[in-house]
């Protein structure tokens, strides 16, 4: 296997990952006199923060998907290429990926994190992670396969194993697939399942701090916890999962549910890259950089986005929160950095700017924090549709979930509980096993 991209005279950029940084930063050297190489496991960008709408079959996934490929027509310099990156040889100037090995000029590491689960190998095994959209898709199926099966179950104690939701984590992804849950039994099981009885389903929301939504306000937070038990979802805060046996989730306090839907976005850390120095590695498992993005003790590896931890700005000496807007502002100061790297011109310093903070608890319920601004309840929910439409790739994409959303705003429902389990076939099957077992210390003389 090989890259098979020639190389020139231009300097190469090997971005790793297509999120909001990775693909932010491709687009931004579009026009710069670079060759510019995204790498990614997947080949499309998708829009994480309305994968939970995916999970309650509130729009289809391709709505909140677009393709790198369509992204890149037409763009000489710009490649793209479906891999995972496995190490790095930062002495040779090499990457190493499941497709084979590269060498870059600059590299920009920008993959974003995966679920953490705090060492529980178990948790991990046994609960639905919810961090993208074949995740999303994973936790539909298990929920509308649950829903089925209550109607049929031989005994009380599986149906309510199976019509218990729990759902680990306070922070933005959990207060909003609660909601969403939540309106899903108000307005769809009793027309969807007549023969059962709704009020049997039950949405619990565990959250080990004190408060919801912790990048909030106490007010918001508190709004936000008023909405979600006022929809019926049981919150309990100062609650610490400490294992789930047996379809029963166990809590500190000796508490314990039963439960066959057992969702887990309690936090997230880094992906990791091989070979990476421990040196450099900060807390949450993310990539020590500076004031210019700049990894810790090298001159041409940088990272963006939630993968890296800056601690030099003076506002967020504990790093920035990992949302989109710190890796879209991060991913343009670095495209012009690069840019005065190539000109001998001196590099700026990233700044993040606070654009505000939110998230939507359900039909007309949602909390908004923009500077000195504080909304709650229609206005903001109202205010976050827009907000969340407009960064949307692909002016079909936009105009599908506009559609969708409006056709659910009237009609309290839409036609999307699919149960699909995709099947991959044993060519793609034999493929990923083969490359799964790629040494890292295969001759390294041989990268592109």
């Amino acid at each position: 296997m090989s890259f098979n991209i020639q190389k020139t005279e231009k300097k190469r950029v090997i971005i790793v990952g297509g999120g909001f940084a990775g693909l932010k930063l491709a687009k931004r050297l579009k026009n710069a006199d670079f060759e510019v190489v995204l790498i990614d496991k997947n080949n499309y960008h998708q829009f994480l923060p309305l994968i939970y709408q995916v999970a309650s079959a509130g729009i289809e996934p391709s709505s909140i998907l677009f393709p790198f490929r369509k992204i890149f027509q037409k763009r000489a310099h710009l490649f793209f290429r479906l891999a995972e990156v496995r190490a790095i040889f930062p002495e040779m100037n090499m990457v190493q990926t499941s497709i084979g090995k590269a060498s870059y000029d600059y590299i920009v590491f920008a993959a974003g994190t995966v679920t953490n689960y705090f060492g529980s190998k178990h948790i991990e095994d046994i609960a639905i992670p919810m961090k993208n959209v074949s995740e999303a898709m994973g936790l539909r199926n298990a929920l509308l396969a649950n829903y089925e099966r209550a109607i049929t179950c031989a005994t009380e104690k599986e149906r309510q194993e199976l019509l218990n939701i729990v759902i680990v984590g306070g922070g933005a992804t959990g207060v909003e697939i609660a909601g969403a849950i939540s309106e899903m039994k108000k307005y769809i099981l009793s027309k969807d399942y007549p023969e059962m009885d709704n009020s049997e389903l039950n949405i619990y929301l565990i959250e080990a701090s004190d408060r919801l939504l912790s990048g909030l306000s106490k007010k918001s937070s508190e709004s936000a916890r008023q909405f979600l038990q006022e929809m019926g979802v049981n919150v309990w805060l100062n609650e610490r999962v400490t294992g789930y046996e047996n379809y029963q989730v166990t809590l500190e306090s000796g508490k314990a549910i039963p439960t066959r839907s057992f969702i887990w976005v309690s936090g997230v850390k880094a992906v990791a890259i091989g070979n990476m120095q421990a040196s450099v590695i900060g807390r949450g498992n993310r990539i020590i950089v500076d004031e210019f993005n700049r990894v810790k003790g090298y001159s041409n590896i940088f990272s963006i986005g939630d993968q890296c931890i800056q601690t030099t700005d003076e506002c967020y000496p504990s790093g920035h929160p990992q949302v989109a807007q710190v890796a879209i502002q991060q991913a343009k100061q670095l495209a012009e950095n690069l840019v005065n790297l190539e000109r001998s011109k001196p590099l700026k310093p990233f700044r993040y700017r606070d654009l505000g903070s939110m998230a939507t608890i359900g039909r007309n319920r949602a909390v908004i924090e923009m500077g000195a601004l504080r909304m709650k309840g229609r206005v903001a929910w109202f205010t976050w549709l827009v907000i969340h439409l407009r960064p949307i790739v692909g002016l079909r994409n936009k105009l599908i979930i506009l559609l969708d959303w409006f056709w659910s705003y009237i009609t309290y429902g839409n036609s999307l509980r699919f149960i699909v389990y995709a099947r991959k076939t044993k060519e793609i099957q034999l493929r990923e096993e083969r490359e799964a077992v790629t040494h890292w210390g295969e001759d390294i003389l041989g990268a592109v």
